[in-house]
């Protein structure tokens, strides 16, 4: 499998994507074209567990790994997860289901996203000089990333007021010789920015990559998760085989659903991608209008991973309606950064369409559409998911007549959000963290992750805080 750039240029191998993270022009690097799951593969992987599911998918792209290899990494890492399967699907509603990616060490899907990256990059740099990691983080990439890079210098940039508190508290207690942890005075989107202009200009000799889904090895993985949640649902007779289901996903960097759309070129039955957002709306004005426009103000919100309004795959996906233009890519992607908008033609915006919608919660719609499961089944959500329940409502309110089954990807455990999660099952307001998880845990009766009960005693490792001008010096020193 060979690799271009969105913006053109440079055609890489797979393992070439995977160090680089980014183009030299800026651009991100796709396949070149998707490879079809056969309905042989499909009934295979019927009979599999997911990492040998995850296994067939990453392979497609990355040719050159060893598939046994490939695997034998993936089972150590989820052996890590809690529960025999790492993404269970939980009935919430008459045909709607909960995919749950929130069961790994760290309590997000990071830790199935990234679960395969390390040893995609041990493979490509065989013998050689080992990358170090830079990444920006709204909350969740920076410890997943932590729990996989272990023996590797990681750099991870979040910003200062972005994250929820118990995000925070996870980053600035993470204890190891190699990380750093950087809050920044700006948003999620300014970190990103620093991120990809580090890449671009490197920092000396060192073999810099990256976690973000800039960087492609963080995206083929998620492709699995729709895969794996259809033969669930396949082979407990939810669903008639080649049966089409809607997905509807809190996008925060668009990495999670842009798998979505790609599992779809690869022909599995899925009809639409309901995109949530929160008061950001990130998405909802570009899919209704084709126009892309990122001037205004981060709203800051319960749901800080998603208070995003520049996803970097957004970049991905314009490629491929685009029919794979790169100049045209390039240049919509440069009216971007220099603070302008674009907008799609009318041919791509029907493009988009036939598969995407997007739409957004308030806080208070958010909050209302978490109590309403909460009080009907005693389903407990985060708030970004719950954002995505908001989406559900709305779509079977307009659609009464529509029985296609819907999916919700949860990626984040409610333990992340304690505080938040607490007011919006009960009205009970706490402004301690752990008081949150206790609280929460008397509501709802969920298990307390052990990375949760573990971190509560951990001293502060991290308070250094810096303006987004002077991320470039932080990495300067850090990766000299």
């Amino acid at each position: 499998m060979r690799f271009v750039v969105t913006r053109g240029g440079e055609k890489v191998t797979g393992f070439d994507a995977v160090i680089k993270g980014i183009a030299a022009n800026g651009g991100l690097f796709v396949p070149e074209k998707f490879p079809k799951i056969s309905d042989e593969e499909m009934d295979a992987m019927l009979e599999m567990g997911y990492p040998e599911r995850v296994a067939k998918i990453v392979k497609k792209f990355f040719t050159e790994c060893d598939e046994e290899e490939l695997l034998s990494a993936l089972e150590e890492s989820y052996a890590k997860f809690d529960g025999d399967d790492p993404a269970p699907m939980v009935r919430v509603d008459d045909g709607v289901y909960m995919l749950e990616l929130f069961h790994g060490p760290t309590c997000s899907s990071r830790d199935m996203a990234l679960a395969p990256l390390p040893y995609l990059l041990k493979k490509a740099t065989g013998d050689g000089k080992k990358p170090a990691v830079v990444l920006a983080t709204s909350g969740d990439t920076g410890k997943a990333a932590f729990e996989l890079f272990k023996d590797e210098k990681v750099l991870a940039l979040y910003p200062h007021d972005g994250v929820s508190k118990m995000q925070k508290w996870q980053l600035v207690t993470q204890e190891g010789k190699n990380v750093d942890v950087v809050a920044v005075k700006g948003s999620f989107d300014d970190c990103q920015t620093a991120v990809k202009q580090i890449l671009v200009n490197g920092v000396g000799d060192t073999v810099l990559t990256t976690a973000n889904s800039i960087n492609f090895g963080a995206v083929a993985p998620r492709i699995a998760y729709y895969f794996s949640a259809y033969l669930d649902m396949l082979s407990s007779n939810q669903i008639e085989r080649g049966e089409e289901i809607d997905f509807y996903i809190p996008c925060s960097n668009f990495g999670t659903a842009l798998a979505g759309y790609y599992a779809k070129l690869m022909g599995l039955p899925i009809r639409r991608i309901h995109c949530a957002s929160n008061e950001n709306n990130a998405l909802g004005g570009f899919f209704k209008t084709g126009v892309f426009d990122i001037k205004r103000e981060t709203v800051k919100t319960t749901s800080p991973s998603m208070d995003i309004l520049n996803p970097v795959n957004i970049e991905r996906l314009i490629f491929e309606i685009s029919g794979h233009d790169t100049r045209l890519t390039a240049k919509r992607m440069a009216l971007i950064e220099s603070g302008e908008s674009f907008c799609l033609t009318e041919n791509e915006l029907n493009k988009l369409n036939e598969t995407f919608d997007g739409g957004f919660a308030t806080e208070e719609t958010c909050v209302e559409a978490m109590y309403d499961v909460f009080e009907d089944i005693g389903y407990a959500m985060d708030t970004c998911t719950g954002c995505a329940m908001k989406l559900v409502h709305d779509w079977y309110e307009k659609n009464k007549k529509d029985e296609t089954k819907a999916v919700i990807v949860a990626v984040v455990s409610p333990y992340k959000y304690p505080q938040d999660v607490l007011y919006a099952m009960t009205g009970n307001d706490v402004k301690d963290s752990f008081k949150g998880v206790k609280r929460l845990h008397d509501a709802t009766a969920m298990a307390i992750p052990k990375m949760i009960k573990d971190s509560r005693d951990k001293p502060v490792i991290f308070n250094r805080m810096v303006d987004k001008k002077n991320i470039a010096e932080e990495a300067e020193a850090f990766f000299k």
